[in-house]
C-alpha cells in the first residue's frame, strides 16, 4: 500500500477555487443585459501535471483563434495570456442571453522544477492548447538501485 502525503493548503486552495467559481457563476447569472454585454474578466479552466520527464498543461479555451494566445516561460513561470472576441455578427438587440465570457484573459503558474525552454511544445486542437515542458535533466527524479548483501 502506497502512503499519500496529505497537504492541507491544498484542500483549501481546491476550496477557495470552487468558491470563487460559485460566486463568479452566481454574480453573472444576476447582471443585467447591459452589463453582460461588456467585456469581462474571465479565465480559462487548466490542468497541470507531471509526468517523468514533462510537465504537462492543458486548458481550455473553446473559439479562440491560436493567433489570439499568447505564451511564455521565464524564471519557472508559464504564463499564459489571450482574448475571445465577442461575434460582432449579430446586433447586441437580438440576443436573448449571453453566458459565455469575452475580453482579455491572464494566467501565470509558477513551475515546480527548471525547464528546458528551447524544447517546449504547444499544441492547439479543438479548443485545447496542451503545453509540453520538458523538464532539464538534473530535475528529473533519478532511480538509485538499492543492493541487497
Amino acid at each position: 500500500m502506497a502512503l499519500v502525503r496529505w497537504d492541507p493548503f491544498k484542500d483549501l486552495v481546491s476550496f477557495k477555487e470552487r468558491m470563487d467559481r460559485l460566486f463568479e457563476d452566481t454574480l453573472s447569472r444576476s447582471r443585467g443585459i447591459d452589463e453582460s454585454l461588456a467585456p469581462g474578466i474571465w479565465s480559462p479552466p487548466v490542468d497541470i501535471y507531471e509526468t517523468g520527464d514533462n510537465i504537462i498543461m492543458k486548458a481550455e479555451l473553446p473559439g479562440i483563434s491560436k493567433n489570439d494566445i499568447n505564451l511564455e516561460v521565464k524564471d519557472n513561470t508559464l504564463t499564459l495570456k489571450g482574448e475571445r472576441k465577442f461575434e460582432k455578427e449579430v446586433k447586441e438587440e437580438n440576443y436573448h442571453r449571453i453566458e459565455r465570457s469575452y475580453g482579455t484573459f491572464q494566467r501565470s503558474f509558477a513551475l515546480p522544477t527548471n525547464i528546458e525552454r528551447d524544447k517546449v511544445e504547444a499544441k492547439f486542437q479543438d479548443g485545447i492548447l496542451e503545453v509540453t515542458l520538458p523538464k532539464v535533466e538534473e530535475a528529473k527524479p533519478k532511480q538509485i538501485k538499492v543492493e541487497v548483501k
